[in-house]
């Protein structure tokens, strides 16, 4: 298994996390190739054998099961179809990368990559994974603000980005046997040159502390990302840490579905990303908000179910043959239900 021979690595986040900004400034490193979201990966996660999308211009169900049966008569079952995965990746990332002799690494910073970290896990076992982690409200604020003209429920109806994104990345911090650093982007904006100097040390390059100044390097600033915010400044900056707290705490209607998401969040995952419950709302508080911090709520019908969620999830991950019995149900249902 070549697995890029340790020529590829990922930043891991969610949208509105500061990954760009911290892609800026590890490609900002001599040795350091990037490029805006490749988006790659994502695709091919959901060919079938491990996912599949829910409309295309095929029959997703019956290429899923179609798939899985040809693996299963590979020599090599699924190791085979994982090969043949990473030699489609390789292929690109490395040519790519040939193509710039200057640098040894190549970055693949894509948000929509958090959540498929179980495929990604299985393609690069032996890559090295830097992961982002913001302060859930931060990013949920950031996307409204955004994407959505301020509109919090507009936002939250389309996407709830913070109950997609924690649990995923939560999961990986907790069970992948993947190398990884974790960031917490608080941390690396009040003093990113520290923080900088130990990735590069992670990814075996020396450090060069003028790459905390993004700005004054050359970015061709193609693909995807986030050029907006990261444009206004050629450094990190915490000018606007604290900015989302008054845009949530002074609107009644989007407080009240803040503490609904947090309330949807387990406490472990929160602690894992960095933002335990008890100084969860404590940016709120410190921007004079003392309301913020919600009162304790009685265990009702829908904290017992999310608490059997919880739970059944867990069962289901350590039990293959309940999930592959509840993946048979599953098939069922697409039939069943297939419109």
């Amino acid at each position: 298994m070549n697995d890029n021979a340790g020529k590829v690595f990922f930043v891991i986040g969610s949208p509105r996390s500061g990954s760009t900004l911290l892609a800026r400034m590890l490609g900002s490193h001599s040795q350091i190739l990037t490029r805006g979201e490749p988006n790659m990966l994502t695709p091919l996660a959901h060919l079938g054998y491990y996912a599949k999308v829910d409309k295309a211009p095929y029959d997703a169900i019956l290429a899923a099961e179609s798939i899985r049966e040809f693996v299963a008569e590979l020599p090599g079952g699924e190791q085979d179809y994982i090969d043949a995965c990473r030699a489609y990746t390789d292929t690109l990332y490395l040519r790519y990368l040939a193509a710039h002799p200057g640098e040894a690494l190549f970055l693949d910073k894509t948000p929509a990559y958090a959540l498929i970290l179980d495929f990604m896990a299985r393609i690069y076992p032996s890559a090295k994974y830097i992961v982002l982690t913001r302060h859930p409200l931060v990013i949920f604020s950031s996307y409204a603000e955004s994407f959505f003209d301020s509109d919090y429920q507009a936002a939250h109806d389309y996407n709830p980005i913070a109950e997609r994104y924690v649990p995923a990345i939560a999961k990986f911090l907790r069970d992948a046997k993947t190398l990884r650093y974790h960031v917490v982007y608080e941390k690396l904006v009040a003093d990113p040159a520290p923080v900088l100097a130990e990735i590069f040390d992670f990814l075996g390059v020396p450090n060069e502390p003028e790459a905390v100044n993004y700005g004054k390097h050359e970015y061709e600033g193609k693909g995807l990302g986030d050029p907006i915010g990261v444009g206004q400044h050629s450094r990190p900056t915490t000018a606007s840490i604290h900015k989302w707290a008054t845009e949530i705490a002074a609107d009644p209607a989007r407080m009240e579905l803040c503490r609904g998401i947090i309330e949807r969040l387990a406490p472990e995952d929160l602690e894992l990303w960095g933002y335990p419950v008890e100084t969860i709302w404590q940016p709120l508080e410190e921007a004079g908000f003392s309301g913020a911090r919600p009162k304790p709520k009685k265990l009702d019908r829908y904290r017992l179910q999310r608490k059997a969620i919880v739970r059944l999830r867990k069962l289901v991950g350590r039990s293959g043959a309940l999930r592959k019995l509840l993946e048979r149900v599953r098939l069922g249902a697409d039939v069943l239900l297939r419109s």
